[in-house]
């Protein structure tokens, strides 16, 4: 496979990925380069002991350092990208202040994670806007730093005490910093272009335009932008495509627009992005951000990814459809919208037609006036729900005048509980409404038993989610 010119700067040295194949991950290519700090511990992006740092842009010409798990990323979606890993950042006789602070504070044990919780630290350590806080909390320190940043990290020998200890003890850059001083540079363009050889294609279009073309003359061609999901198919199944599509740069693809009669949000817009961009212009996506996955995570994945999927048990799907989303869907031909609602047809099937992308998400405004997310999973944070529920509510002179209830984790498809949702409109928001309506939502769908929760317990946590958000909204406005 010839890959002349595909060339990554990494810790400051230019490096060529004269070898990698499509299915390459960063973390295999700089494992082979003899960069070794970076692990592989899962290979499905939950560990976080492959973590590095990346440059990307932070929306205002400048940079902001972000980590991503390299065990998911593509070496070839780096090209012409800048990376920085634990050795980048510091040596032994000249530590980085998150591993002095993690070795001074015996944050480190067996040291097989440490490198990965160094690169997520320092990106957090590298937040422009972090500020310290009288206030510190239970997820975030006096120096500011936001522990959600360690979210996709783990340690099974030390305990998370001297972890944190590390992260409160930061204090802020020095003005030599070169690193600090790198955020007030653009980050590096994102290159274009096409890799071919034996083991298939890579593709990183120009346009959205050459995107639907080639999707329409290669409909086998696999869409990727974050590959959070890609990546776990091809480090555990052992999955190849003949073409990887990369349209995580598209600008088409990234806008964030704000309208009074909708929001469009980009389906290759990280969720990181994302949440930034919105700013909590949308509540119900507020409390879903920081359950969905982890911060590696969300750096990386998109919600056109999440939906593109079709899992039945994506975070995203519920709130979306509590929020009555509609999808824009575009093809060579044109661009069609289609309600959230209709979408999928089956487990993992949905109305796509063969060369047509998700381009955008669009939520209708005004939201409803009370909404809540309940995600049900063993862990509170970076896990997959068992069963989530996203409920929008409108009301008038004490009844209901509109509600949505989206499902996750209870069906072969994400679903709306229209039962539920029939029973409720028109009636009072009181105690008896809702308890008769509990017991139709504890019926919805076809709950499974599996290794995660039984059916039974499936549908008691229906039923609790809407006593729950009577008991949040008892006069139906938000509290």
């Amino acid at each position: 496979m010839t890959q002349t010119g595909v060339e990554v700067l990494v810790n400051g040295r230019r490096r060529t990925a004269a070898d990698a194949y499509p299915h390459t991950s960063a973390l295999e290519w700089l494992r082979g380069l003899g960069l070794t700090a970076a692990k592989e511990g899962c290979a499905e992006g939950e560990c976080g002991a492959c973590a590095v740092l990346v440059a990307r842009p932070d929306g205002d010409g400048g940079t902001r350092w972000t980590a991503v798990n390299s065990c998911l990323v593509p070496v070839l979606a780096l090209e012409g990208q800048e990376v920085v890993t634990a050795e980048g950042l510091g040596a032994p006789d000249a530590l980085h202040p998150t591993q002095r602070e993690l070795a001074t504070r015996g944050g480190s044990q067996c040291g097989f994670c440490t490198p990965g919780f160094v690169c997520s630290m320092a990106a957090e350590y590298y937040r422009t806007d972090r500020e310290p806080t009288s206030n510190p909390d239970a997820e975030t320190g006096p120096n500011g730093f936001d522990l959600h940043a360690l979210g996709g990290n783990l340690c099974r020998c030390t305990g998370y005490r001297p972890i944190r200890e590390a992260a409160d003890a930061l204090g802020f850059p020095s003005a030599d910093d070169p690193l600090a001083q790198r955020r007030a540079l653009p980050a590096p363009p994102t290159s274009t272009g096409r890799h071919s050889g034996e083991q298939g294609e890579y593709v990183r279009p120009q346009s959205l335009t050459e995107a639907l073309e080639l999707l329409a003359e290669r409909p086998d061609a696999r869409v990727v932008a974050g590959a959070t999901d890609w990546g776990v198919e091809v480090n555990l199944r052992h999955s190849r495509a003949p073409v990887l599509l990369a349209l995580d740069h598209l600008p088409e693809l990234r806008r964030l627009t704000v309208r009074d009669d909708w929001i469009e949000i980009g389906a290759a817009l990280s969720l990181s992005d994302v949440e930034r961009g919105l700013a909590g212009a949308v509540p119900l996506l507020a409390e879903v951000f920081p359950q969905f996955a982890s911060r590696l995570i969300r750096n990386a994945a998109t919600l056109g990814g999440n939906l593109g999927t079709a899992s039945p048990i994506g975070d995203a799907a519920p709130a979306l459809l509590a929020l009555d989303a509609t999808l824009v869907l575009a093809a060579r031909d044109g661009e069609r919208q289609v309600p959230l609602a209709e979408y999928f047809t089956g487990y993992r099937e949905t109305v796509l037609r063969k060369g047509e992308l998700i381009r955008a998400v669009r939520v209708p405004q005004p939201q409803p006036a009370a909404t809540m997310f309940l995600k049900v999973a063993k862990r509170r944070f970076d896990d997959i729900s068992s069963v989530a529920v996203a409920i929008g509510a409108d009301f008038s002179n004490g009844k209901v005048s509109r509600v949505r209830i989206g499902l996750g984790g209870v069906a072969a498809t994400p679903i709306r509980a229209t039962t539920v949702e029939d029973h409720l409109t028109g009636r009072p928001w009181d105690a008896t409404t809702v308890r008769a309506a509990a017991e139709l939502m504890a019926g919805e769908g076809t709950p499974l038993d599996d290794h995660r929760a039984s059916s039974h317990y499936r549908s008691a946590m229906l039923r609790q989610a809407l006593l729950r958000f009577h008991a949040a909204h008892p006069s139906g406005e938000r509290p």
